[in-house]
């Protein structure tokens, strides 16, 4: 699995189609459609996007879709691609041909949550799979895109509340993870962390997904969700993450460089402590699509980023609606590798 920060062919994304996603009045649909849309219009300026739209959104998509998105109509239980979708894959065959592969997890809904449905999204992830034309590969592992990432040379972050779920993968053990992630994205280290953020683990929460705590800026570079404030329970959380990667070493055995990225100055909304994270953006061809909260620390979060980042533009958009509905930026969006080392013809 190439790290995010390779060149990208597209990306791809699902529209918000029912239930929580488009919300229960007509300004909480609206409201939905336009992040959602503002997302793919903004990698769209770097980057193709395939969106995944059910047919009856199909008008509200083309609606407020610039021309840069291309649009699958299919039917879809929820929005979140990241996790729906398939984790593509590079491989070299003995020719020295390049080949492209799409895991394709299974998914269950977060481990099987309550409030979840996957019918149509237990199958999403086939229409990235066969559209870019990539080889298909199955994995009996329940597990999602926002549940790994990695530094593209075999190193990967998880995490114990999600790959060892009883709700996912019940009696699965840290030996079986690494080899099914060797197998499928060819992991050679697993960097283990206990849990994610605290809102994460509750009732609506994916059960602790790295995204929104660490990412991989670079080979060898972190960074990771700083939670300053002793008055949220993250904050913990946070110093007990921090440590381990201070500890932890990559697949070539070296040691990892942890950058801070400040949370957000906000503690709670109205449902309770944030999981707001400025480490669940994107990086795509030239520019990094990150979040923004109206809040103190984006400006800050902002300069972190584009410090992490050199050469590329950092894109903020309001995220605020999308983490009401369960996750961020990162978690809409995912990434398919281009097969040369070239960012493609056209790429802004």
């Amino acid at each position: 699995m190439p790290a995010e920060t390779t060149p990208h062919d597209a990306t791809w994304m699902a529209w918000p189609s029912g239930s929580y996603t488009l919300g229960e009045t007509a300004a909480e649909a609206e409201a939905a459609r336009r992040t959602w849309a503002d997302v793919a219009n903004a990698v769209a300026e770097w980057e193709p996007v395939h969106l995944l739209v059910p047919p009856s959104e199909r008008a509200e998509a083309r609606r407020l879709l610039g021309a840069g998105v291309t649009c699958h109509e299919v039917p879809l239980d929820d929005a979140w691609y990241r996790d729906i979708g398939p984790t593509f894959v590079v491989d070299t065959d003995d020719a020295g041909e390049r080949r492209l592969g799409a895991v394709n997890w299974t998914f269950n809904g977060w481990g099987q949550q309550s409030w979840a449905t996957w019918e149509h999204d237990a199958v999403a992830s086939l229409v990235a799979t066969e559209a870019s034309g990539a080889v298909r590969i199955d994995s009996a592992m329940v597990n999602e895109g926002g549940g790994i990432h990695t530094d593209g040379a075999g190193t990967f972050l998880v995490t114990e509340s999600v790959q060892l779920d009883p709700g996912r993968n019940p009696g699965w053990t840290r030996a079986q993870v690494q080899a099914e992630l060797a197998h499928t994205v060819g992991a050679r280290e697993l960097v283990w962390l206990e849990r994610g953020l605290t809102r994460d683990h509750e009732r609506y929460g994916t059960r602790g997904h790295v995204d929104i705590v660490a990412t991989f800026a670079d080979r060898g570079v972190l960074l990771v969700h700083d939670q300053r404030d002793p008055a949220h329970p993250d904050h913990a959380i946070t110093r007990d993450v921090a440590a381990t990667l201070a500890e932890a070493r990559d697949a070539d055995g070296k040691p990892l460089d942890v950058l801070a990225l400040p949370a957000p100055a906000v503690l709670r909304d109205e449902e309770g402590w944030v999981d707001y994270s400025y480490v669940n953006h994107y990086v795509c061809n030239g520019a990094v699509i990150a979040c923004s909260f109206a809040d103190p620390h984006d400006a800050e979060a902002r300069d972190v980023l584009a410090d992490a980042y050199p050469g590329r533009h950092v894109v903020q958009i309001d995220a605020r609606p999308l983490f009401a509905r369960g996750g961020g930026i990162h978690c809409i969006t995912q990434q398919q590798p281009c097969l040369s080392a070239d960012v493609p013809e056209g790429s802004r």
